[in-house]
């Protein structure tokens, strides 16, 4: 079987890398060749919506998934016209709109923070008078790692928050009072089989997911997350990984948002479960049947940011493990991530710690 793989960053990258073993090929579109993928697959190029190149590139492939959740929809619906795509179109666009997807998240019984939508800069004031201060105005599409988001702690900010990011759709939503952010990794399968990673703990440095540590041991929690991945695997017909992240305020659980693809936090289960998010996810849309999630140690994940270290800096560390991405360093550009698994909690956050200071600046 070939898959194709719309988008050839580094989560294509090690699609590839964990179906390889399993005898499958790769291809891969993107709007360049000087890509990531470039190293384990065939790359086909042309811009996201040319449906001539897409077209041919959907020939050339038995089954397609993506890389990027910010694929034109109308593009992925006229390829799934073609082969088959997982996960499936009205995933992707659920995943597009933060509107669609706290409506989606509300319709399954998640909870949600409080939240209004913005056109203007009187709907803004209408949405801090009703929903107070702090809060966040964020753009509905196309905003990840920080971007397209401003802080808005007292209700004389919201002139320059709403002048940032006029022009485009937007929500504000009341700030959570969090205690930590964790995230839910699972995986369903075409005939419904469905396994889940533990929830995993999540640190940001401006914006940018900088270290997960998993397991993070709750068994309330894991089990309404689990039940909230079922419920949104039904609803959207999925198939493949999925990643939904949540604040934890109070020892309840308030989805923030949904990834249709592999994810930056789970990264970790490449050395860290028996079974990697990368290799569950092309068992999934190949048909496969999942591997076991089982985890391996107490494991953590560390992204390099913008500078790229030497690799003996830390290679000499038990347990620990470079994945270099094959890109150029630039000033907040992830470049690759460290894991490290070891036989304990307080091992392994000690090596984190140390990881953290040498590899995010």
């Amino acid at each position: 079987m070939r898959i194709g793989i719309i988008g050839a960053g580094q989560l294509g990258r090690m699609m590839a890398l964990s179906g390889i073993p399993l005898g499958l090929e790769f291809a891969m579109y993107d709007r360049h060749a000087d890509v990531p993928g470039a190293a384990v697959a065939e790359i086909f190029t042309g811009a996201f919506d040319d449906r001539r190149k897409l077209a041919r590139f959907a020939r050339a492939v038995d089954v397609v998934t993506f890389d990027w959740e910010n694929v034109p929809v109308a593009s992925v619906r006229a390829i799934a016209r073609l082969k088959p795509v997982w996960p499936p179109p009205r995933a992707l666009e659920a995943g597009q709109d933060r509107l669609s997807e706290k409506k989606l998240f509300g319709r399954l019984g998640m909870r949600v923070a409080p939240y209004a939508t913005v056109a203007s800069e009187a709907d803004l004031a209408r949405a801090i008078a009703s929903l107070g201060t702090p809060g966040i105005l964020k753009t509905r599409r196309l905003g990840y790692d920080g971007k397209g988001q401003a802080h808005i702690r007292r209700a004389h900010d919201a002139g320059d928050a709403f002048r940032r990011l006029a022009g485009q759709p937007l929500i504000y939503e009341r700030f959570v009072n969090f205690s930590r952010e964790v995230s839910l990794v699972a995986a369903r399968g075409r005939g419904g089989e469905f396994r889940s990673y533990p929830l995993a703990e999540n640190e940001h440095a401006d914006g940018i997911l900088a270290v997960t540590r998993a397991p993070y041991s709750d068994a309330r929690l894991q089990r309404l997350a689990e039940r909230n991945h079922r419920r949104l695997f039904r609803a959207l017909g999925y198939v493949g990984v999925l990643c939904v992240e949540y604040f934890v305020e109070d020892g309840r659980l308030v989805a923030n948002e949904m990834a249709p693809r592999v994810h930056n936090s789970g990264h970790w289960t490449i050395e860290g479960a028996e079974t990697s998010q990368f290799e569950n996810h092309v068992r999934a849309i190949a048909g496969l049947p999942l591997g076991n999630t089982h985890l391996r140690g107490h494991a953590a994940m560390v992204n390099v940011i913008g500078r790229k270290p030497r690799a003996g800096e830390f290679l000499r560390q038990a347990g620990v493990h470079w994945h270099d991405y094959g890109k150029s360093p630039r000033p907040g550009r992830k470049l690759g991530h460290v894991t490290v698994v070891k036989g304990n909690r307080a091992a392994r956050d000690r090596v984190a710690r140390a990881l953290r200071r040498a590899l995010i600046s």
